[in-house]
């Protein structure tokens, strides 16, 4: 991922010294666990770990010339250790170092991309308890349809970052294993305790079964999760955006002081921000595609997922992590006009109570099909009258001689669409 998306902390889990020193912590881990076991010298180990070392310009120097990483990182590291490297990769093949520290990567990676969306839910909550009687105009099709509350929406948002949170705990349990089965997952030159008791030490499950490598739906599941919150984020910047339109203008993301939103035009203050996370919303779901890609691979296994997920696994955990602040950013300096909201209630000529007074009229014995013909028919006088919806009702005579004055009345009450806003927050544990 380039720098203009990348934070330091996640796009250090990903760079070349990184993954090398991973690399050695799983080799490492197995020459413990023979130690033990009695298969490798005690003083061998110890002479092992003083001097195990790679360094990363010189594994690509390498690479260079064998054209095999991990062949490479082998070389250097024995470089390294010297004659006791002998003892060091006994049994394994690439992969059981590459897929086993790739897990390792993804948990560390994990670990940032849940504080995000815990921080993100937390400035949810906040925000919707904030705005839960701030009133609106709720919009179907974009079009007014009836009253609702800006902490309502926001609630919604909310309950479903809950849902990310959960999904990405549970991708991260998924992509939560190692394995050291060798060449084709038989275990022919090691033994499925030692698996076990190596990936246990490093915080990982051994995988029940594999071939040469770690089966790639588990990774797929993992970067569908991360699409999915993109897919989130995606949906609350949406709305900013629609909110934002100088037409509406109910909501703005924040503009900073000496921020210019326009080269031509010195009066734009454009939601750049909300745009950027629709766009790069679409990478993550572009790599969760190659993703799945991966999964059929040939026989025991192939390369061809190899050279897609030394992009998309940094690119999406960077990515995310980058639009997760981002929007949590944005929800933090969110500029909420409530008096506009109430401004454009009144555009619609108090058509947002037309159910009311639909389902009035057939409170009083009207067919639904006869109270809807009645409503409508003054509903759309409204529009095109550009007039009040109470008012031409009130003028129609079949409608006042079944409602009254005082029942047309109380279909115009702004708290009736709104008496079970405090009811839904407190199930969803925004109020006590």
């Amino acid at each position: 991922m380039i720098g203009r998306y990348s934070r330091p902390e996640m796009a250090r889990i990903w760079d070349a010294p990184a993954r090398y020193a991973k690399w050695l912590e799983v080799e490492i881990a197995v020459v413990e666990a023979r130690a033990r076991r009695g298969e490798i010298p005690a003083d061998a180990l110890a002479r092992i770990k003083a001097k195990a070392r790679v360094e990363a310009g010189r594994i690509e120097e390498i690479e260079g010339r064998v054209k095999h990483d991990v062949i490479a990182f082998l070389e250097n590291l024995e470089e390294a250790i010297g004659e006791d490297s002998r003892y060091v990769h006994v049994g394994m093949t690439s992969s059981d170092v590459l897929d086993t520290s790739v897990a390792l990567q993804l948990q560390e990676a994990s670990t940032i991309l849940l504080r995000d969306l815990e921080r993100l839910r937390e400035v949810l909550r906040r925000l919707a308890i904030r705005e839960k009687d701030t009133v609106m105009v709720g919009r179907t099709h974009g079009i007014h349809a009836e009253i609702t509350t800006f902490g309502l929406k926001v609630a919604v948002w909310c309950a479903e970052t809950e849902r990310d949170l959960e999904r990405l705990r549970r991708a991260k349990e998924a992509v939560r294993v190692g394995k050291l089965s060798g060449a084709v997952g038989t275990y022919a030159h090691l033994d499925p305790a030692l698996e076990a008791e190596v990936c246990r030490a490093l915080g990982l499950e051994p995988a029940p079964v594999s071939t040469q490598i770690l089966q790639r739906d588990r990774h797929a599941e993992y970067l569908t999760t991360l699409a999915i919150i993109g897919a989130s984020l995606e949906k609350f910047a949406t709305e900013i955006r629609n909110l934002q339109r100088s037409e509406i203008l109910e909501v703005e993301e924040p503009f900073g002081e000496g921020q210019k939103g326009s080269s031509a035009m010195p009066h734009k203050r454009n939601p750049v921000g909300c745009e950027q996370i629709c766009g790069l919303a679409r990478l993550l779901r572009t790599n969760a595609l190659a993703s799945m890609d991966n999964i059929a691979l040939w026989h025991e296994r192939d390369i061809s997922h190899s050279s897609v997920e030394r992009v998309i696994l940094p690119d999406s955990t960077i990515l995310l992590d980058y639009l997760l602040q981002r929007m949590t950013a944005i929800l933090e300096g969110l500029h909420v006009y409530p008096e506009r909201m109430r401004e454009n209630i009144e555009r619609s000529y108090g058509l947002v109570f037309s159910e009311r007074v639909l389902l009035a009229l057939g409170e009083k014995g009207l067919s639904r099909q006869r109270a809807y013909e009645l409503t409508q028919r003054c509903a759309m006088r409204a529009w095109s009258e550009r007039r009040s919806f109470e008012a031409i009702l009130s003028e129609d005579q079949e409608v006042t001689a079944v409602l009254g004055p005082e029942g047309l009345g109380a279909c115009f009450d702004p708290a009736w669409p709104l008496r079970h806003v405090d009811q839904i927050f407190r199930r969803l544990g925004l109020l006590g």
